[in-house]
């Protein structure tokens, strides 16, 4: 049974659609801005809706694109940084390997044990088989822990994750995490985790495919557009 289309009872057309949530999640715009550019080009919608194409839009995007990801190198480095959601700060714990492609993020309440637990997991439990063999941390006791626990709790046949707590051979993440706040701009506040995690999820795939770490021969941003419109084509 064909899957129905995203588009179904919008308004607007595939491509305007697509354009602005694409503005939003590559350049550090408001939605605001996102409503100023598309007025611009003779279309005249408000920022509600922007919002809402960015909800329903983000998470589809990400998954479309899962099945062109390229294979993550086995080297992981793992950190976390700050955000504020529904006026709080929240931390976002993300890990990419050593081409600085991304391998998956989680937003949690606190910086523990129990959240460097689960985030592993979750990312380890993602990749399947090709589970790293070393990980990149800063100096954080918890991580070391987990680390281990997770060694126990996989296939005895697997080899042992090797783990690197040098904070000054994780700078890539930590220069990867600047890239994506600056990505964010003045929009570092989200409304609740829903929102955060959709937008997120958005913002990460769009920079993936800005780094080549997906299948498709294009290249810049003509190519980033026809890689966008090939994944909606068939949903018209």
């Amino acid at each position: 049974m064909p899957r129905s289309s995203p588009f179904k009872r919008h308004r607007f057309p595939r491509e305007v659609i697509l354009c602005a949530v694409r503005w939003y999640l590559r350049y550090p715009l408001s939605y605001q801005d996102v409503v100023d550019l598309l007025e611009e080009r003779g279309v005249a919608v408000d920022r509600s809706t922007v919002y809402r194409w960015v909800q329903k839009f983000a998470p589809e995007l990400t998954k479309r694109t899962e099945r062109y990801l390229r294979r993550a190198s086995l080297k992981w480095h793992v950190d976390e940084t700050y955000i504020r959601v529904g006026g709080r700060w929240r931390y976002l714990w993300r890990a990419i390997d050593a081409d600085g492609q991304m391998v998956d993020f989680r937003l949690t309440a606190r910086r523990d044990a129990k959240a460097a637990r689960a985030f592993l997991r979750k990312a380890i439990e993602k990749v399947r088989l090709h589970r790293p063999v070393s990980i990149c941390t800063d100096k954080a006791h918890a991580n070391r822990s987990v680390i281990c626990e997770l060694d126990h709790r996989n296939d005895p046949h697997f080899d042992s994750i090797k783990h690197i707590d040098r904070k000054w051979r994780n700078n890539r993440i930590a220069s990867d995490h600047a890239a994506l706040k600056r990505l964010l701009g003045y929009r570092k506040s989200f409304r609740s985790l829903r929102s955060a995690k959709a937008t997120l999820s958005g913002m990460e795939t769009i920079r993936t495919k800005k780094r080549r770490h997906v299948y498709d021969k294009s290249e810049g941003v003509s190519g980033e557009i026809e890689f966008i419109e090939t994944l909606f084509k068939s949903a018209a």
